[in-house]
C-alpha cells in the first residue's frame, strides 16, 4: 500500500533532457545548491500547482555503481533519502542504454516511473515501442513525454500524483550459479542485520558480490567489526572466490553482461527499429565531418576561438557602458557626498574594487551562453571526446579541456564548470591548475608593459604569457596527478547524443542558474576583500591614498624585499601586487595610484624606472602569483574547504616567484638586463 508522495526524484542517463523535464515540472521557482557534505550541484523546486511535493533533480548517471561522485550522490539520496516516488527519465531513442539504470533502480525494490522522453526523435527515426507491453514487462507505470514540447507533463504529473506507484519486486535471473550464491549470502546476511531494512536482501547481495563493501554501512545494515558483520563479508568474499572460478573474468563485467542480456530480450519483445540498415542520421553525416581524425581537433579549437572572438566583441561595448556608468556614478557621489572618508568608501572601495569585477559580468553572461548553447546542441560532447587522448596523458579525462579553456575568459566560471567532471581527483587536479591560465582580467597588466618595453614584438609577448601558463599547467597536472591525486585516468564514459536545436528557454535558465552562483559564492569574499584593500589604503586617516604613510604603503615597503631578486623590488610594485589579490585589474590602477598619473603618463614613468626585463618578470609573476578573490572563494566553494583554497595561494605564489626568479636572474646571465 502505498502513501502520499511528498518527495520526487528525478533520475537519468546524461542527454535524455532530464533538465528539460524539471524546468517543465518545476517551472523558475528551482533552488540550487550543492548536497550536504559534497560539491555536485543540487537543484529541487515545488511541483507546479502542487507546492507540497518537492521535486529534487539528481545528477546525470550511467549506472548506481557509486564508481563516480555523481554516481554516490544520487544512490545514497535514494537510499537514505527515501524519496516517494523516482522518476527514471529514458531517451527513447538509446533504449538499451537507459534501460541499464532502470533495472538498477528496480532491483533496489524503490517505486519507480519512466519518462519516456524524445518520443518525437524516436518517431524520426521510426523506432517503434510498443509501451503497453514494455510497462508490463518492467512492472512499471510508462508515460511517453518530449519535454522540450512541454509534452506529455500534465500526464506524468497525473501518473505520479493519482496511480500512487508503488514498490516493486523486480528481480533478474542470472543463472544457477550466481542465484545459488545469491542465495546463500542472503541467508548470512539475514541473520546478521541489526534492524528490520527497507531494502530488499537481494539488492545488497547484489551490490556485495560487484565489491561494493561500504554498502552494509551506508544502509546500517550490521554493526562494523561485530559477529554478523565479519560472517557476512567472510560468505561474501567465498562466494566471489567461487563465482570467479566459474566465470574466469572480473565479476562486474559478468553482471552487466547479465543485465544487458535482459535487456536486449525485453527489446526484442517490445521495440522494432528502421529495416533499412546503414541509413545516416544528420547527426551521422554532420560527426563525418565534425569527428574527423585529421580536421576533427583543428574544427573544435577553431570553434572555440570563434566562441572566444565573439564572447569579447559582443560583451566589450557592454563593459565600456558599466565602465562609463560606474565612472558616472562615482563623480556623482564625489559630488553630493561631503563627507571624505564616507565618500572615499563608497567611490575608492565599493566602485573601484566591486566595479572592477562587475563590468567583467558581461564576459561571464556571454561566456555561459555560449558554452550553454554549445552543451545543449550536442557539439561540446564532441569536443570531450576529441580532447580525450591528449588530457588523457596530462591523467586528465577529455571534459577537463572546457573548463581550462573557459579558464582564459575567466577563471571563476571555469572553476564552477569543473563540476561537471566524472571523478573527484579530475576535479580536483584541474581546479587547482585553472588558475595558470591566463584570463581576461589580466590583459591590462600585460597591455601596460607591453605598450611601455615591447611594441615591436607585442604580439609575440603575449603569446610566450599565454603558452608559459599552459605549460606551467601540463607540468603543475602531472606533479599533482603523481602526489596528491595518484591513480589511473578515469575512463571517458560519453554518450554522443544527436545534434539538436537548442532550447532558448533552457539555455537562459542554465545561464541565469550559473551567474546567480557566480555572484552567491564570491560576491560576499569580494566585499570583504575590498573593504580590507580600501581600509589599509586610507589609514591612518589623512595620508595620501595607498601612500608610503598609509598602512597599504607601509606592508608595501615590508614585503618588497621579497620581489628585489625578480627585478621589481619596490614599494609600489609590491602593493600593486597584494592589491591585485582583490582582483588582477587592479594591478594597474594601484601604480597609477602610487606613480600619482594617468594611464599615458604611467607608461613614460614606467619605461623610464623599470628596465624591460624587469617588466617582463612582473608580467610573469602577475600571471602565475596568488589569484584574485573571485577565484579563491570559487576555489574554497567547489572543493568545500579552506585547505584547497589556501594550497592554492601557497602554491602559486612559490611557483610565480620561482619562475619569475629564473626569468630575471637567467636573463641577467645572459645580458638582458642592459
Amino acid at each position: 500500500m502505498s502513501t502520499a508522495v511528498n518527495n520526487i526524484a528525478l533520475i537519468g542517463n546524461p542527454n535524455t533532457g532530464k533538465t528539460c523535464l524539471f524546468n517543465c515540472l518545476t517551472g523558475t521557482k528551482q533552488r540550487v545548491g550543492n548536497w550536504p557534505g559534497v560539491t555536485v550541484e543540487k537543484k529541487e523546486g515545488p511541483l507546479l500547482n502542487h507546492n507540497h511535493v518537492n521535486i529534487i533533480d539528481l545528477p546525470g548517471i550511467y549506472s548506481l555503481g557509486a564508481h563516480t561522485e555523481d554516481e554516490l550522490v544520487a544512490r545514497n539520496f535514494i537510499l537514505l533519502g527515501q524519496p516517494d516516488l523516482v522518476i527514471n527519465v529514458v531517451d527513447a531513442t538509446n533504449l538499451q542504454r537507459n534501460l541499464y539504470l532502470t533495472l538498477q533502480l528496480l532491483e533496489m525494490g524503490v517505486p519507480v516511473a519512466m519518462a519516456l522522453n524524445m518520443m518525437d526523435e524516436a518517431k524520426k527515426n521510426r523506432i517503434k515501442i510498443n509501451i503497453a507491453k514494455l510497462s508490463a514487462l518492467l512492472g512499471i507505470p510508462i508515460i511517453p513525454t518530449i519535454a522540450r514540447a512541454n509534452k506529455g507533463i500534465k500526464e506524468l504529473v497525473q501518473a505520479c500524483l493519482c496511480k500512487r506507484v508503488s514498490s516493486n519486486n523486480f528481480s533478474i535471473d542470472y543463472g544457477a550459479i550466481i542465484e545459488t550464491e545469491i542465495k546463500n549470502l542472503e541467508k548470512t546476511l539475514q541473520s546478521a542485520v541489526v534492524s528490520g531494512t527497507s531494502y530488499p536482501l537481494r539488492f545488497i547481495v547484489l551490490k556485495l558480490l560487484e565489491g561494493d563493501q561500504n554498502i552494509l554501512k551506508t544502509l546500517n545494515v550490521c554493526e562494523a567489526n561485530s559477529k554478523g558483520y565479519e560472517a557476512v563479508l567472510a560468505t561474501c568474499r567465498q562466494s566471489i572466490k567461487n563465482l570467479q572460478n566459474n566465470f574466469q573474468e572480473d565479476l562486474t563485467t559478468v553482471f552487466i553482461q547479465k543485465r544487458y542480456k535482459h535487456i536486449d530480450r525485453i527489446l526484442q519483445q517490445t521495440v522494432s527499429f528502421p529495416e533499412a540498415i546503414g541509413t545516416y542520421t544528420v547527426s551521422d553525416k554532420i560527426d563525418k565531418i565534425v569527428l574527423n581524425k585529421y580536421i576533427g581537433l583543428p574544427l573544435f579549437f577553431l570553434m572555440m576561438l570563434l566562441v572566444f572572438k565573439l564572447t569579447f566583441a559582443i560583451s566589450a561595448p557592454l563593459e565600456m557602458g558599466l565602465e562609463i556608468l560606474f565612472a558616472r556614478l562615482g563623480d556623482f557621489l564625489r559630488s553630493i557626498i561631503t563627507n571624505k572618508l564616507l565618500s572615499s568608501f563608497l567611490v575608492e572601495g565599493l566602485i573601484g574594487g566591486l566595479g572592477a569585477i562587475i563590468v567583467f559580468l558581461p564576459i561571464i553572461l556571454c561566456i555561459f551562453l555560449a558554452i550553454s548553447l554549445l552543451e545543449n546542441s550536442g557539439y561540446m560532447a564532441r569536443g570531450a571526446y576529441l580532447m580525450d587522448r591528449f588530457m588523457r596523458k596530462l591523467g586528465l579525462e577529455g571534459k577537463a579541456i572546457i573548463p581550462l579553456v573557459i579558464g582564459f575568459g575567466c577563471n571563476v566560471p571555469a572553476i564552477l564548470s569543473t563540476r561537471t567532471l566524472q571523478t573527484t581527483r579530475d576535479k580536483m587536479t584541474t581546479v587547482l591548475i585553472i588558475p595558470l591560465m591566463s584570463c581576461g582580467a589580466r590583459l591590462p597588466v600585460y597591455a601596460l608593459f607591453v605598450a611601455a618595453f615591447f611594441k615591436q614584438h607585442q604580439g609575440l609577448v603575449l603569446f610566450s604569457l599565454y603558452l608559459l601558463g599552459i605549460i606551467l599547467a601540463i607540468i603543475m597536472a602531472k606533479i599533482f596527478k603523481r602526489f596528491l591525486f595518484p591513480g589511473e585516468a578515469f575512463p571517458l564514459l560519453l554518450e554522443l547524443p544527436p545534434y539538436r536545436l537548442p532550447s532558448l528557454k533552457d539555455t537562459l535558465i542554465q545561464m541565469g542558474e550559473k551567474s546567480s552562483s557566480f555572484f552567491k559564492k564570491v560576491g560576499t569574499i569580494i566585499l570583504c576583500a575590498v573593504i580590507l584593500a580600501w581600509g589599509l589604503s586610507n589609514f591612518p586617516w589623512g595620508v595620501e591614498y595607498a601612500g608610503p604613510d598609509s598602512l597599504m604603503g607601509k606592508i608595501g615597503a615590508l614585503i618588497a624585499p621579497i620581489f628585489k631578486p625578480l627585478g621589481f623590488g619596490t614599494r609600489e610594485a609590491a602593493s600593486a601586487l597584494l592589491l591585485g589579490i582583490v582582483a588582477k585589474e587592479v594591478v594597474v590602477s594601484t601604480l597609477g595610484v602610487l606613480y600619482g598619473t594617468g594611464q599615458e603618463g604611467l607608461i613614460t614613468l614606467i619605461s623610464q624606472q623599470w628596465i624591460a626585463l624587469s617588466a617582463y618578470s612582473f608580467m610573469v609573476m602577475t600571471l602565475i602569483y596568488i589569484p584574485c578573490a573571485g577565484v579563491i572563494g570559487a576555489i574554497k566553494a567547489e572543493t568545500g574547504s579552506w585547505k584547497w583554497a589556501i594550497f592554492t595561494i601557497l602554491y602559486t605564489f612559490a611557483l610565480g616567484w620561482l619562475v619569475a626568479f629564473l626569468v630575471y636572474q637567467g636573463g641577467l646571465m645572459l645580458g638582458l638586463g642592459m
